[in-house]
């Protein structure tokens, strides 16, 4: 049912079936190694382009994650991905041997809440019994697009962060299990006026606020509601600007925010500046820690907001400001 100007709570919500996420030996060096599925010391995924190695990366999530819970390709209804290359040449290459049928996505950072929103909407709409959802990105494909070849050697800003490696692969459907998306919040795009393409943080948090506040608003609820609010890639400085913004707004989230760009690295022995972005940070964390918790009954209910910085290089270069966006998707520990 329709809730407020922005949200959904769903009466039939889809569950989480199952779940795998594979990832880069920097991000396996992280605090988040124990959770991760597969963990490749060759960043190249046994392919001869860096391109080609995030949709072998992509192709061995989304089958692990059907491995893990004894689904068969053929019992998915829809396939919901994407990434951060021009074209979603990462999802159409990686996923074209699933045979699923595809919603291709691109909400840049903010991608696999998208694709959960709207995975969740199909199934609780009856159009579909299980739907498989995926984000990726990938260091050397997003640098190589985005900023500079690597071969470059060029000195990144200390507000910059470091894409992540790695791919998130979730699993939604209708028969019950510990966890389920049982709502959403559909952000909307917010600009004010950041040039910088070395702070996405800065770009984003706005989005993370209006988003996170809509929600608030729309459910008639606050911080308390929540045992955690976790954003997708603010990054240090992204974080600080999004707690200043909801303090602005009255709602202080101090003590129950987390973002996965802090999560994923260890800022204090990994040189990643202003932490992870990309789409697989988010993608990942959910995979790796969010879910583990709420599966295991150490959250009850979590908001989760991946943030995305909606830039391209043409965008960038013809000096435009970079809008931002934010999807939230509410994840609850459900009795069965």
């Amino acid at each position: 049912m329709q809730v407020g100007k922005a949200s959904l709570r769903f009466e039939h919500p889809a569950f989480v079936a199952s779940w795998a996420s594979v990832a880069g030996k920097k991000e396996g060096q992280g605090p988040l190694s124990g959770g991760i599925d597969v963990i490749e010391q060759d960043e190249m995924f046994g392919m001869e382009n860096w391109e080609q190695a995030e949709s072998a990366m992509q192709k061995q999530a989304a089958d692990l994650a059907l491995e893990k819970g004894n689904i068969h390709r053929r019992e998915v209804r829809y396939l919901f991905a994407g990434d951060l290359l021009g074209q979603l040449i990462a999802t159409s290459f990686g996923t074209v041997d699933l045979e699923i049928p595809l919603f291709g996505l691109y909400g840049a950072c903010s991608t696999m809440g998208e694709a959960l929103g709207l995975g969740a909407m199909c199934v609780n709409a009856g159009y579909a019994d299980r739907v498989l959802t995926l984000a990726s990105s990938h260091y050397a494909t997003a640098e190589k697009q985005f900023r500079f070849p690597l071969g470059y050697g060029n000195q990144r800003a200390q507000s910059a962060t470091w894409t992540v490696t790695g791919c998130g692969a979730v699993v939604l459907g209708k028969n019950k299990t510990r966890v389920a998306v049982t709502g959403i919040t559909t952000g909307k795009l917010v600009d004010m006026g950041t040039k910088d393409s070395m702070n996405m943080g800065a770009a984003m948090a706005p989005a993370a606020w209006n988003t996170i506040r809509q929600n608030f608003e729309d459910f008639s609820v606050d911080a308390s509601y929540y045992d955690r609010i976790i954003t997708g890639d603010l990054g240090a400085v992204g974080q600080k600007a999004l707690l200043d913004f909801m303090k602005s707004s009255g709602y202080d989230i101090t003590g129950k925010h987390m973002d996965c760009g802090l999560e994923i690295y260890d800022r204090g022995e990994q040189d990643v500046h202003s932490g992870g972005s990309g789409c697989g940070c988010s993608a990942v964390t959910l995979c790796a820690r969010i879910l583990p918790k709420l599966m295991r009954g150490e959250w009850s209910r979590v908001l989760f907001v991946p943030t995305g910085a909606l830039l391209s290089t043409v965008s960038y270069n013809e000096g435009q400001s970079i809008p931002g966006i934010a999807h939230a998707v509410i994840l609850e520990r459900m009795e069965v």
